[in-house]
Order: structure tokens, then C-alpha cells, then sequence
């Protein structure tokens, strides 16, 4: 099966152009494409005394969200042909599950939500989604980076970073993701006093002085040294 993901996948690549803020899963990209220029920015800022505001958005059990009919919808936008819409909802439409609890297992049943967990197929099919759904918001956030699920949001205001994390969740919710409010969170590199707080639908976004993004800390001060004793540690 994971083979015949893999012919698919490559078949749906060759007609699919995912935008350039997306690193995950993308040829000759890596998480050290979006760590880098994440630090770049924020040493940019720190050096030219400015304000940089990032939120760190969390999307709640991602893959398991996806709702099947906008993942079609999503593959024909980005110029799949209907033959392979058909090839992936047929392998979809013959996908079972059952609940094992305690007093035993249910009988097996079909899902109507959600990406297939440990499918080869399934980060690619997540990031045609993620690239639609997020398709006008990206224009109004050019300083936006993505690594699968991984969203982080940059603007020179808090009033900007604000607005921008609306137009996400609101572009992501409205077709069945779920940003998580106690897991997304908020950085601002070289602040000076009185920089305020950022909200999400009135409710605090949680601030924060480093963030562990991707694996690598990075810090409200612009500075590497915590990610480097880690380095140094680990030899």
C-alpha cells in the first residue's frame, strides 16, 4: 500500500505547486530552512533596536481534523485531476477503524473525518490543504512560515500580529481546523515596556520569553546561547 501512496504522491506533486511559506515535507527543504530564517529576522530586529511580534500557532490534532469533502475540494483548486481526486477517495472510501476499550473492540466503521495516521501519502495531502485554506490570508501576512501544521506569524506591530492570527483562525476554523488557545503562543523580540498583550477572540494568548520552535529554542532577546549550550551538551 505505502508504495502505491508513494506512485500517487509523486504523480500529484508534478501538477501541484505548494507556496514557497511552506517547508514541510517539501523537496530540498528541512527544518533548518524556516529555524534560520526565523533567527535571521529576529537578529535583524534586535540589532536594529525594533519590535518584532511572532505568534506561534498551534492547530488542535491537525491531520485528525481535515474534513474529507474540503480535502477534495481542496486537491481539484490546486489543479489535481479528477482521475486522482478519485484514486485518493477511493482509497479513503475503503479506509475501516474500530475503538478498543476496556470490554473489547467495536465492529469496524468508516470515518468521515480526518487524514489517514502513519499513510505516506498523508503529509502531502495535508499540505495541499493547508496551502488553500490559507491561500488569501497569506497575502494579507507575507512574513507567515509553515512546516506542516508548524504556523508561525511575524509583524513589525502587535496590532498587526494581532490581526493576522484572526485572519488564520477564522480561514482555518470556517473549514473545520481548530487553532488551540492554550498551546498557541506569543513572542515579541526587543520589547520595550508597555508593548501590550495579544488576544485571540478576547481571550489572552499567552506570552512568552523563548519558544521551542522546531526542536530549536529561540528567544525573546534575538540571542542563540541556550540553542547552543544545548548543541554543546549533546555533544
Amino acid at each position: 500500500m505505502k508504495l502505491w501512496e508513494r506512485v500517487v504522491e509523486a504523480r500529484l506533486r508534478k501538477v501541484v505547486e505548494i507556496c514557497e511559506q511552506q517547508y514541510g515535507f517539501m523537496p530540498r527543504k528541512s527544518t533548518t530552512d524556516p529555524i534560520f530564517a526565523l533567527r535571521n529576522l529576529m537578529e535583524k530586529y534586535r540589532d536594529g533596536q525594533r519590535e518584532l511580534h511572532c505568534v506561534f500557532v498551534d492547530l488542535e490534532k491537525a491531520y485528525d481534523r481535515v474534513p474529507r469533502e474540503e480535502l477534495w475540494y481542496c486537491m481539484r483548486k490546486s489543479g489535481v485531476a479528477e482521475k486522482y481526486v478519485r484514486v485518493v477517495q477511493d482509497m479513503y472510501e475503503r479506509g475501516r477503524t474500530v475503538v478498543r476499550c476496556a470490554v473489547g473492540q467495536t465492529k469496524k466503521f468508516k470515518v468521515e473525518v480526518g487524514l489517514h495516521q502513519g499513510s505516506a501519502l498523508s503529509p502531502f495531502l495535508f499540505a495541499i490543504v493547508m496551502d488553500q485554506l490559507s491561500e488569501e490570508v497569506r497575502q494579507e501576512s507575507p512574513w507567515t512560515m509553515m512546516f506542516a501544521e508548524d504556523i508561525v506569524i511575524c509583524s513589525e506591530s502587535r496590532e498587526q500580529v494581532e490581526e493576522n492570527l484572526e485572519r488564520w483562525r477564522f480561514a482555518l476554523e470556517r473549514r473545520g481546523m481548530k487553532v488551540s488557545r492554550s498551546k498557541t503562543e506569543y513572542m515579541c523580540v526587543n520589547e520595550r515596556e508597555g508593548s501590550g498583550t495579544v488576544r485571540l477572540q478576547g481571550e489572552e494568548v499567552k506570552n512568552v520569553q523563548e519558544f521551542k520552535y522546531l526542536g530549536s529554542t529561540v528567544q525573546s532577546n534575538g540571542e542563540s546561547g541556550k540553542e547552543v549550550k544545548k548543541r554543546v551538551q549533546a555533544g
